[in-house]
């Protein structure tokens, strides 16, 4: 069963393109969603959710909420948190950072560059038995 990585935007343009970058990886499976209130919900699905990659200007709940409620479940401790942000301001990958992100990528940003962080914190590379 591949995992899952949630991207929630709501902006339909940067998830889907996101999500054309991200979609070749192995054995992983992207999910789309438009708010942090799906993206929650989606969580208590079944299936492994292997990341989350999150804008952090939404409406309702922003991205710094979302990532202050999935770090507050034990089971969520070491889920990666991607964040992809157009914020101005300079203080936001810090506080990203200090909400429990795991990587910020300020926007304009490069898919490819999230591409390689995701693989890095998701992928297990294969190691042969000695």
């Amino acid at each position: 069963m591949p995992r899952r990585v949630i991207i929630v935007d709501d902006s339909e343009t940067c998830a889907e393109t996101l999500g054309i970058a991200l979609e070749s990886i192995q054995d992983v499976e992207i999910r789309v969603l438009r708010s942090a209130r799906a993206a929650r919900a989606a969580l208590d699905e079944p299936g492994e959710v292997a990341a989350i990659i999150t804008d952090l200007e939404m409406p309702g709940t922003n991205g710094f909420e979302l990532i202050d409620e999935v770090r507050a479940e034990p089971r969520f401790a070491a889920l990666p948190i991607l964040v992809i942000s157009g914020n101005s301001d300079p203080r936001s990958a810090e506080r990203a950072l200090a909400h429990g992100a795991t990587a910020f990528f300020a926007k304009p940003y490069s898919p490819a560059a999230v591409r390689r962080k995701l693989e890095q914190l998701v992928c297990v590379p294969f190691k042969p038995l000695r």
